[in-house]
C-alpha cells in the first residue's frame, strides 16, 4: 500500500542531493586526491590530479565500471604506494566482508597478476614494493599479519605474526610521518601494538608495551618519539611520549593528564602540532597544541548538538588541521583551521538542493534524568511551529553498545519527516560513548539491561514533555540498535507506536554460544560468555528472541540482508517467525530481506535510498492503534 509514497520519498530525497559533485581535494605527496560522483551513476570514480591542474587528473579507481553487472560492491582497503607508482585496494563484491586486494600500477593503467584473498588491512613500506597486509581466519577475524613484495605470485608472503587469541584482531597501517609501520591486535578491552621502520621492512617488529588486560594504547610518531594515548592510568586517557629507542612503560613522559570529565578520543600528530580529539559533557571537541608550546586553542563550535572528525590528513609536514562539522541543521562541511592564526576556512559543504534553509528548523539538547539518578543526553531537531499545535510525530533513534557514540549528523533523507512535522530524537543511551569510557562501561556485561532502561525513560519523558504521544511515537535502530528496539519492545510494547528495526542482533543467546559465527569471540567482552552460567541467564533475561511473549506488540519493519556476516540473516527471520506466533495483535509485522547485500544494505547510493524511503513510508503510512490519520505529503 506504501509503493506510491515510497516513490514520493525517494524522488524527495534524490531531489535534494547534488548528484554529480566532487569531495573536497586533500594533498599527498605530489598529488592531490579526491572522487568524483556523477548523475545516474551509484558509485564513486576515485581519482587524482597534481595541485591545481584540473586537467592532469587520473582516474585510479572507476567503481561504477567494476560493479557493471554486479549487484553489491564495497570498498576495503585503498592506499597508494608511497612512490605514487601503485595502489593496493581490496573489494567485497556480496556484503559478506570477504575482500580480496588486488594492485594497480597506476602509469601502466594495469593490474598486476597478485590477488590476496580475506585481506582486511594493508600498509606500503617505504620502498613502494613491500606491503604488509592481514588475512582473516573462518570467522572472519584479522589474525595474520604477511609480509609481501611485489611480483610474488606464488603465496600469501612472509609470515610476520599470527594472533592466536580469538578475541583479538589484528591490523597494520602506516604512520603519517611514513617513518613507521604498526601492527596492532586489539580486542573491546585490551590492545598491543608494534613498529618496525618503514625503511626497513624486512627487520623484526618491535613492541611498545606487552598487553595488559582493560588497558589500551595508541602510538603515533614524531621524530625520535612515538606519542600514546592510554588508558593506564584512567578509562578516559592520557597523552604520554617515549622515545623510539625505548618505547616501554617505563619510559613514558605524561603529557596530557587523564581527566574524568573529559574522554580523550584520538590523537593526531603532526611535524609542529598535535591534535586531541576531546569529549565532554557528551560533545566532541578538538584541541591544537604547537610543540613550540605558543598555542593550545580548543576549536569552538556554536551549535547544541553537532558532530566533528578529523577530515583527511595525510601530511606530516602541515601548518593546517582538516576536520569535518555536520549537525542535525548543517550540511556535512569541511574546514581547514590554520594553526598559527587560530582561524579555520570552509572548503566544501555539501549541497542541499530545493530551498532547505537550516534556520527553519530547531535544535535542543535535553538531558533525562532516570530512575537510578544518570542523566542522559538526547539530541532532538524539529521544523519550527512543528509543536504549536500539540504533540508531534516523532522517531526516535538509540544503539548503545561498543562505546560508539550515536552521530549527530545531517540527513537529507531526514527532511522528509521534518517537513511532515515529525521531531527527530536521538536517545544517547548507556552503552555509547557519549560521556566516555565510564558510559560504554556502564551499559554493557552486567550492567546492558541500563541502555534498556534509559531508552524506555527517554521516551517516556519525550512523552510527558509534549513533544509526542505513544501512537505517534517510532523508534528505529539497527545491528545492536536493533538490540535495543527488540529488548525495549518486549518491556514496554505499550510504549511505541510503531518500531523499525535494522539487521537486528535480536538472538543474543543463540548467537554467543556458536564460537564458530564471526565476531562471537571477541564480543565476550561486551555481552559476556553464555557459556558461563551467570553470563547465561544474565544474557537470556534481555535477548528479545528469548523474551517475545504473547502481547500486543507494535506495528513493526524487520529489515535484513541475506549476506550479512554480522547479524546472521536466520537470527532477524526466527525473530520474526516467534513474534507471528506470539503476539495478539492485527498489527502489521513485516520481514525484509535484501538479497544482495550485508551489514550495511545497499552498496549503491541510488539503492540505499530507496531502502531509506521504505523505512520512510512504514512510519508515515502504515496504520497505527490510534484513530490518527496518516499525515500528507508536505
Amino acid at each position: 500500500p506504501t509503493v506510491e509514497l515510497q516513490e514520493t520519498l525517494y524522488q524527495e530525497i534524490l531531489g535534494r542531493i547534488q548528484q554529480t559533485d566532487q569531495s573536497a581535494p586533500y594533498r599527498s605527496g605530489e598529488f592531490e586526491y579526491y572522487h568524483r560522483t556523477e548523475e545516474g551513476k551509484q558509485y564513486k570514480t576515485h581519482c587524482r590530479r597534481r595541485p591545481g591542474k584540473p586537467e592532469t587528473e587520473e582516474v585510479l579507481l572507476d567503481m561504477n565500471a567494476l560493479a557493471a553487472g554486479r549487484p553489491f560492491l564495497s570498498l576495503g582497503a585503498y592506499e597508494v604506494s608511497p612512490d605514487g607508482r601503485y595502489l593496493a585496494f581490496s573489494l567485497d563484491e556480496t556484503g559478506f566482508r570477504e575482500y580480496t586486494l588486488q594492485i594497480k600500477d597506476l602509469r601502466t593503467g594495469h593490474l598486476l597478476p597478485e590477488r590476496i584473498e580475506m585481506v582486511k588491512s594493508v600498509a606500503w613500506a617505504s620502498d613502494s614494493t613491500t606491503l604488509f597486509h592481514t588475512v582473516d581466519d573462518d570467522t572472519k577475524r584479522p589474525y595474520r599479519v604477511l609480509r609481501h613484495r611485489l611480483g610474488d605470485t606464488e603465496g600469501l608472503g612472509e609470515l610476520v605474526y599470527q594472533e592466536d587469541d580469538e578475541r583479538f584482531r589484528v591490523a597494520v597501517w602506516r604512520a603519517r610521518s611514513g617513518g613507521m609501520i604498526y601492527r596492532g591486535s586489539f580486542s573491546h578491552t585490551t590492545t598491543e601494538i608494534a613498529f618496525v621502520r618503514a625503511d626497513l621492512p624486512q627487520a623484526d617488529f618491535r613492541l611498545v608495551a606487552p598487553r595488559r588486560q582493560n588497558v589500551e594504547y595508541y602510538v603515533e610518531h614524531r621524530d625520535e618519539e612515538l606519542w600514546i594515548r592510554t588508558n593506564d592510568q584512567g578509562r578516559n586517557f592520557r597523552i604520554v611520549r617515549a622515545p623510539v629507542a625505548k618505547p616501554g612503560p617505563d619510559s613514558w613522559e605524561e603529557i596530557v593528564p587523564h581527566r574524568e570529565a573529559v574522554m580523550v578520543e584520538g590523537l593526531d600528530v603532526f611535524e609542529s602540532f598535535y591534535v586531541l580529539q576531546e569529549r565532554e559533557s557528551g560533545l566532541p571537541q578538538l584541541r591544537v597544541t604547537s610543540f613550540d608550546g605558543a598555542r593550545s586553542r580548543r576549536i569552538e563550535m556554536d551549535e547544541p548538538v553537532y558532530a566533528l572528525h578529523p577530515g583527511d590528513n595525510e601530511e606530516f609536514v602541515a601548518r593546517r588541521y582538516r576536520f569535518r562539522y555536520e549537525s542535525l541543521t548543517t550540511p556535512d562541511s569541511v574546514l581547514d583551521y590554520d594553526v598559527d592564526a587560530g582561524t579555520q576556512t570552509l572548503v566544501k559543504q555539501i549541497e542541499v538542493l530545493g530551498g532547505y534553509d537550516p534556520d527553519d528548523y530547531r535544535a535542543e539538547r535535553l538531558w533525562v534524568t532516570v530512575a537510578d539518578g544518570t542523566r542522559v543526553p538526547t539530541s532532538i531537531v524539529y521544523r519550527k511551529g512543528a509543536l504549536d499545535e500539540g504533540p508531534a510525530p516523532m522517531l526516535l533513534v538509540g544503539y548503545g553498545a561498543y562505546g560508539y557514540p550515536y552521530p549527530t549528523t545531517f540527513s537529507h533523507a531526514r527532511v522528509s519527516l521534518l517537513d511532515r512535522g515529525f521531531v527527530y530524537a536521538v536517545a544517547h543511551v548507556r552503552g555509547g560513548g557519549e560521556l566516555g569510557k565510564h558510559w560504554h562501561d556502564a551499559g554493557r556485561m552486567d550492567q546492558k539491561e541500563n541502555s534498556f532502561t534509559d531508552f524506555i525513560a527517554v521516551a517516556e519523558r519525550l512523552i510527558a514533555q509534549g513533544y509526542t504521544t505513544t501512537p505517534k511515537l517510532s523508534i528505529e535502530g539497527g545491528s545492536a540498535g536493533g538490540l535495543l528496539m527488540g529488548a525495549v519492545t518486549n518491556m514496554r510494547p505499550d510504549l511505541f507506536g510503531k518500531v523499525v528495526s535494522l539487521v537486528p542482533f535480536v538472538d543474543v543467546l543463540n548467537t554467543m554460544l556458536d564460537d564458530t559465527l564471526p565476531l562471537t569471540v571477541g564480543e565476550y567482552e561486551e555481552w559476556g560468555n553464555p557459556n558461563e552460567r551467570e553470563a547465561y541467564f544474565r544474557i537470556k533475561s534481555y535477548c528479545p528472541y528469548s523474551n517475545v511473549r504473547r502481547a500486543d506488540y507494535p506495528a513493526m519493519l524487520v529489515r535484513t540482508s541475506l549476506n550479512d556476516s554480522q547479524v546472521m540473516y536466520w537470527e532477524p527471520a526466527k525473530y520474526v517467525a516467534k513474534l507471528r506466533a506470539h503476539k495478539s495483535d492485527d498489527r502489521p509485522l513485516l520481514f525484509v530481506i535484501n538479497m544482495d547485500a550485508g551489514h550495511g544494505g545497499s552498496s549503491g547510493r541510488y539503492d540505499y535510498l530507496r531502502e531509506t524511503a521504505l523505512d520512510y513510508a512504514f512510519i508515515l503510512g502504515t496504520r497505527t492503534p490510534s484513530k490518527t490519520q496518516t499525515i500528507p505529503s508536505p
